[in-house]
């Protein structure tokens, strides 16, 4: 990873005209990719990128095009349209050198695509005036000369738009377009730009080999328009600036051959020739068959046709061999998008993979949400049944307690009549009938008379007393008290358990709603039964109290007692729980080994 941020931040490959990097890059580039486990794909694909572009500046066209559409792949899956566009740029000049001018064309518009629809910097002007130069050199190979020069002027102004006038690019795409005047016949135009390069001194120093070109080609221009001064010495001048090998060379001595071979000076046009024949060796097969078939114009009778016979076989060639680097470019670029399709596929066959899955699980979520609700709408359905049972049996409870209060109340009518109608009726004669014995008097007669009339008169005001007492209605304000006395009666008694009951006479129950009263009924119920069951008690305490409207519940035993942490809740103790809760209480239990338990509750009054 180092590495490989090492050689990007040299910007080697996103820089223009560089010079011929070692073949050792590549091989430290490829170690990087053999760790890619660590890399993310944007470092791959710059990886990628880089060594496309070292095959390139080595003039290894078939090699570089891959890396490239490797590294244009991974861009362009990640949205990385800026480098997806530098990529598509290099690929074009590839496609271009290759003799491909129609793929060219296509990858270089695609690449402006791309480029136009990002932030407008001085990077993506930058490529934008390298792509419009490399359209304009298509299109002056595909002898559309008008576009060619359309594009070099874009390349022109657009260029003045972030970088200086005298730089090396704005010369270049001078150069260029000058070069399209020179073959079209515009030479003024031409010999205007090729002035305007050749006056900046400056590049001999910094850019030699172009500024040799550049002279070379003003020569060449000013001696098509007949303008035969200074020539051939610009020609000597421009080999002298350059060193005898460079490719730049080919185009000047090939120039020199031909001045010559027109001034009748064929020697020298041989030696010229053959020398620009010599260095095209080095650079490029286009060059050779130029310089071959200008040999053939130069030379005469058996060499002359030699010659001829030469550039036919090697244009041939180079015509086969154009076609099959073509059909290799085209069948990559098939791969590639039998790759990228495959990918699509695979791509889509996850999404709707994983589209499935969610719909598999949604429609499981809300199978198990249909199934809880219903289990849910069971359980409050059955609460509810309860909850209409619990009612209905209190209801018949408090309807049982009416009926006995009623009879006992009827009873208690009977015995009142009588003793007022019966008892009361014959005592009342028989104190009569004393009175009339008062006739006979005699003191002592009439003093026993007397006691015993007053004795009556006591015994008549005592059953008169209690015939009114039993008379009276004292079950008022009784009620649900009445039932929980009977019940806890009873329980102690099934139990053989002594109970202590204290009841607030200013609790309300009339006004409390007989759910509350059902659920305090079962709670006291459940905790005798508990206290029979478990505690082993002999003794309880129940204590029933109103604090500031809430109703306070206090059961006390002298049980043997448990530990409250380590208490395993059971079905009674979880349904008390659950009873306190419904009517909005507190439960709460206090416990001490051989001491006994207390067990406290709270519930807020209900009035209603």
């Amino acid at each position: 990873m180092k590495l490989f941020y090492f050689l990007f931040s040299l910007n080697f490959f996103f820089s223009f005209g560089q010079e011929i990097v070692g073949f050792k890059k590549i091989d430290s580039l490829r170690s990087v990719l053999h760790k890619s486990e660590n890399m993310d794909s944007l470092s791959i694909a710059k990886t990628y990128y880089a060594i496309g572009g070292i095959y390139r500046q080595n003039f290894y066209g078939e090699q570089a095009y891959k890396e490239f559409i490797k590294a244009g792949k991974i861009f362009k899956g990640l949205g990385d349209d800026l480098n997806y566009a530098k990529t598509l740029y290099n690929i074009g000049i590839i496609q271009k050198n290759e003799k491909d001018f129609t793929a060219s064309e296509v990858t270089s518009i695609e690449a402006l695509t791309r480029l136009n629809g990002l932030k407008q910097t001085n990077e993506v002007k930058k490529f934008k005036c390298y792509i419009f130069n490399n359209l304009g050199i298509l299109f002056g190979e595909l002898q559309q000369f008008e576009e060619s020069v359309n594009y070099y002027k874009k390349a022109i102004k657009l260029n003045k738009e972030f970088d200086v006038e005298n730089s090396y690019h704005s010369y270049l795409y001078k150069n260029n377009l000058a070069f399209i005047y020179k073959r079209i016949g515009k030479y003024e135009l031409a010999a205007k730009y090729y002035e305007e390069i050749i006056s900046n001194k400056s590049l001999i120093d910094s850019k030699p080999a172009f500024y040799a070109m550049a002279l070379n080609n003003y020569a060449n221009n000013n001696y098509l328009i007949g303008n035969e001064k200074n020539i051939p010495d610009l020609y000597f001048e421009a080999l002298k600036i350059i060193d005898s090998s460079n490719y730049r060379a080919i185009a000047i001595n090939t120039h020199l051959a031909e001045y010559h071979k027109d001034k009748n000076q064929l020697d020298s046009a041989k030696y010229y020739a053959y020398r620009a024949k010599r260095i095209a060796k080095l650079y490029s097969n286009d060059e050779i068959l130029s310089t071959i078939l200008l040999l053939s114009k130069i030379e005469e009778g058996e060499k002359s046709a030699k010659h001829l016979r030469d550039y036919v076989k090697l244009n041939d060639s180079l015509q086969k061999e154009e076609r099959k680097v073509r059909n290799k470019f085209a069948r990559i670029r098939f791969e590639t998008k039998e790759i990228e399709q495959e990918n699509i596929k695979i791509a889509r066959e996850r999404m709707w993979l994983v589209i499935i899955s969610i719909i598999l699980a949604i429609s499981g979520l809300l199978l198990y949400i249909i199934i809880s609700q219903r289990a849910k709408n069971k359980e409050l359905v059955f609460a509810k049944k309860q909850q209409e049972a619990n009612e209905e049996i209190y209801n018949l409870m408090l309807g049982e307690h009416e009926k006995i209060e009623e009879a006992r109340a009827s009873e208690k009518r009977r015995i009142s009549e009588e003793l007022h109608d019966g008892v009361l009726g014959r005592l009342f004669g028989t104190r009569l009938s004393l009175d009339s014995l008062n006739m006979n008097n005699t003191p002592e007669a009439v003093k026993t008379r007397s006691e015993y009339i007053d004795k009556l008169k006591t015994i008549e005001n005592d059953i008169r007393k209690v015939s009114h007492e039993l008379n009276t209605d004292f079950v008022s304000g009784g009620g649900f008290m009445d039932i929980i006395t009977t019940m806890v009666n009873n329980q102690t008694s099934v139990y053989k358990l002594t109970c202590n009951l204290q009841h607030d006479t200013n609790i309300n129950w009339d006004a409390t709603s007989n759910i509350y009263k059902i659920h305090i009924y079962r709670i006291l119920q459940e905790i005798l039964h508990n206290i029979y069951k478990h505690a082993e008690a002999t003794h309880v305490n129940i204590s029933i109290t109103l604090k500031n409207d809430v109703i306070c519940f206090s059961i006390i035993d002298d049980g043997t007692g448990f530990d409250v942490a380590k208490a395993k809740s059971g079905i009674g103790l979880k349904n008390m729980r659950s009873r306190v809760k419904n009517i909005d209480g507190v439960l709460h239990i206090a416990s001490k080994k051989d001491v006994g338990t207390t067990v406290s509750i709270e519930v807020p009054t209900n009035y209603q």
